[in-house]
């Protein structure tokens, strides 16, 4: 038998960076669990979800019931593709004390994508109806004015994907 380290993966990046594509494709990993907070927000809070501050609201009570439910899933062995936007210094602390808690190793995936690459990916994503949640420009310019950076002494074993188009 194969020994099997698992593995917490997460992604950051602006809307529309490509964040829940790349989670798809590690997701198709053997032994891998993919866990998306758009899938979860919508079908717990959709009709309650119309603002910003609503989003930061159950998005806050969805990490907190989740986050032993993570370590539990990769202390039993399994690797875990997060969903999640660690998207500001304050959503990385907590993937930071699931890394800390977790037998498993941590990758942050950072998907460095310029605005407009977003914006138009954004509009062609709302076109099609295949995202749970629609996003204008307004919506975008304000949830982009919060994102931060990862920093170094974070201390994250990050990838950088850079896409352009």
């Amino acid at each position: 038998m194969t020994s099997h380290r698992p593995t917490l993966h997460l992604v950051c990046g602006k809307i529309a960076a490509g964040k829940s594509t790349l989670t798809a494709t590690l997701a198709e990993a053997d032994q891998t669990l993919l866990m998306s907070e758009d899938v979860w927000l919508k079908t717990l809070f959709a009709d309650e979800m119309n603002t910003l501050k609503d989003y930061v609201r159950f998005s806050a009570r969805l990490r907190q019931v989740l986050q032993d439910h993570v370590i539990n899933i990769l202390n039993a062995g399994t690797s875990v593709v997060l969903d999640f936007p660690a998207n500001t210094v304050e959503t990385r602390v907590w993937m930071k004390e699931i890394t800390r808690n977790a037998n498993a190793d941590h990758v942050l995936h950072w998907l460095d994508v310029p605005d407009a690459v977003c914006i138009a990916r954004m509009h062609a994503r709302n076109a099609t109806g295949n995202h749970p949640f629609s996003v204008t420009e307004a919506q975008f310019a304000q949830v982009t004015a919060h994102f931060e950076t990862p920093r170094e002494d974070e201390g994250f074993n990050v990838q950088i994907h850079r896409n352009r188009n």
